[in-house]
């Protein structure tokens, strides 16, 4: 059935990439390219500006891209913020935005090249899941993969071609687990438990946030991100969106917490299938409460570092003001959403494994040795 699984998704890679080719029309849009800077020249702006800036004209040799091997002049203002100041040196590789003005093309200075970081990262963190997490690991990198293909190539043009965000998150996520629970814990009752129960789980924090963005009066608008979005897409249903946010973000952790009680329960019967429905529960329950304290905290924290700069900002802004922002109110609700989606997955998650696995049918020959070896011990 892996393999099965494993051709699946092979077809559902080129499916994607043809899905996502094109999902709305959107005009022409030029690919950047790639640029080696040969010499930088500074010139100071500031005799006639109060404002302290520095103009860096900067050779560019284009390495990749449809204009490889041409040399242009571009022009780059450094203003003193750090947040918008992109700061060239000899043998900088940078991003080259490419527009047609109609009279030609002209070039731009996007950012510094920086994918190259990613790529090593990405070959580290590979290498390190398949080297210790051999098969499973293997398997653990499918999933991630097709859970990124999922919501970049199926609901992003989803969102942007009309479809409910919520709805379509709410599908993708659940298609996100079964890969990642059958991949990694093979085709199985376990597995299965574990699905519904995150099903379950996703849908709850589905309504809490709903319920949440519908009592704060949430705008949607949590970010510049945001912003930039609006100004592509005014058409959007931006309270839907953050929604959706708040979901996937919590989709991660309530599949791990789903895994653990499902395999938890599933080894407990598998040792001895005697064992009622309720005591499989107690037991699920009684390894949920100590994954839950970790699990929950580990979630805060992510959202506090994602967010540290924001409260190293509440330093300098009176606290009830600080605390009615959308922006921190988004952030703490999301976090407390995902924190009540994982303690919920626990008792959802243990009751369904409980039932689906006393299903199995208890062998005569298993119990008749239960029950001889209770004499002989007596």
């Amino acid at each position: 059935m892996k393999r099965f699984l494993l051709i699946l998704m092979c077809f559902f890679t080129f499916v994607s990439y043809a899905f996502a080719d094109n999902p709305i029309d959107t005009g022409k849009i030029y690919p950047s390219e790639l640029g080696l800077v040969q010499r930088v020249d500074y010139i100071d702006l500031n005799e006639n500006s109060e404002v302290a800036q520095v103009k860096q004209t900067a050779e560019i040799k284009i390495i990749k891209g449809a204009d490889k091997g041409e040399t242009v002049i571009l022009d780059n203002i450094l203003t003193g913020n750090p947040y918008y100041d992109i700061k060239l040196k000899q043998g900088s590789k940078v991003i080259l935005h490419v527009e047609d003005t109609g009279s030609g093309i002209e070039y731009s200075i996007e950012d510094i090249h920086r994918s190259g970081v990613l790529l090593w990262l990405s070959l580290i963190f590979c290498g390190l899941l398949i080297y210790v997490g051999r098969k499973k690991g293997f398997y653990s990198l499918i999933s991630i993969v097709a859970t990124c293909m999922l919501i970049y190539n199926f609901l992003c043009p989803l969102v942007l071609m009309g479809i409910d965000p919520i709805l379509g998150t709410i599908i993708i996520s659940i298609l996100s687990t079964a890969v990642t629970m059958y991949l990694v814990g093979g085709f199985n009752k376990k597995s299965t438990s574990a699905v519904i129960g995150c099903a379950l789980s996703l849908i709850f924090a589905g309504i809490l946030s709903f319920a949440a963005v519908k009592a704060a009066s949430l705008n949607g608008f949590s970010n510049e991100n945001t912003m930039f979005l609006y100004s592509a897409h005014p058409e959007l249903d931006f309270i839907s969106i953050v929604i959706s946010t708040m979901m996937l973000a919590t989709l991660g952790a309530v599949m791990d917490v789903a895994m653990s009680i499902a395999s938890t329960i599933n080894e407990i019967f598998s040792i001895d299938n005697t064992k009622t429905i309720k005591e499989l529960f107690i037991s699920g329950m009684n390894v949920g409460r100590d994954i839950i304290g970790t699990m929950a905290n580990t979630l805060i924290l992510v959202y506090l570092g994602g967010s540290l700069p924001l409260l190293l900002l509440a330093s300098n802004i009176d606290i009830q003001k600080f605390i009615n922002l959308n922006q921190v109110v988004t952030e703490i609700s999301s976090a407390l959403i995902g924190s009540c989606a994982i303690v919920i997955c626990v008792p959802l998650t243990a009751i369904v494994t409980a039932n689906l696995v006393r299903k199995v049918k208890i062998k005569p020959e298993a119990v008749l040795q239960q029950d001889f070896s209770k004499i002989d011990e007596n």
